[in-house]
């Protein structure tokens, strides 16, 4: 049985994707941030960095039960559970694994810092909060441009477009100041998807 702990942000989305994707059954708890549910004892028994996702595979390699955490290396570990969603081939699989990382690290990293300026830290910088989105409309750009003739990020569907994903639907603003075509209809047939539209409504 997969135990799947999330709450409403990026990072959860992405997993959130690839567990209906792939298929399988799982148990959605939902740990509610705005109430320091992260925080509680038996929340951080399963990661001590009180952060979602994290997902509990019962049933992990050789039988043993698996804890995860962050999305990347949970999105991996369903990825090689299942055979799905990450090539094997050697040049398709680092593909699919550069714009993955592309995703999980440069455009993540854009976002949250957005989000830092302007809702976390103690003091707020509108300023600060404007260069990172025009970091991000700059990768969006690059991405842009990489899904000019193509259907997805890699050679086909993979978790680099899941990774994607969450993050571009949060930032529409970025995506309009951007002016990138081919990233709004590759979004567009990615949310028309049964697995994705049940996730991300």
């Amino acid at each position: 049985m997969l135990d799947f702990y999330t709450w409403d942000t990026s990072n959860g989305m992405r997993v959130a994707i690839m567990l209906e994707e792939c298929g399988l059954p799982h148990a959605v708890h939902r740990v509610d941030l705005m109430k320091g549910e992260q925080q509680k004892p038996d929340f951080l028994a399963l990661n001590p960095v009180g952060a979602i996702p994290v997902l509990r595979d019962s049933a992990g390699p050789g039988g043993a039960p698996v804890v995860l955490s962050q999305s990347g290396a949970i999105m991996l570990y369903l990825a090689e559970k299942t055979g799905r969603f990450l090539p094997r081939d050697g040049a398709a699989r680092a593909a699919t694994l550069q714009w993955f990382m592309f995703a999980l690290t440069d455009c993540m990293l854009a976002t949250s810092m957005m989000f830092h300026n302007t809702t976390l830290v103690p003091e707020k910088s509108e300023v600060n909060a404007n260069y990172f989105a025009d970091r991000l409309a700059r990768y969006f750009r690059v991405i842009d441009a990489r899904l000019a003739g193509r259907e997805w990020l890699a050679d086909e569907l993979s978790i680099a477009d899941f990774a994607l994903f969450p993050i571009v639907r949060f930032r529409p603003q970025v995506v309009d100041k951007a002016g990138v075509p081919n990233l709004v209809a590759w979004r567009d047939r990615l949310a028309a998807r049964p697995a994705v539209a049940k996730v991300a409504g």
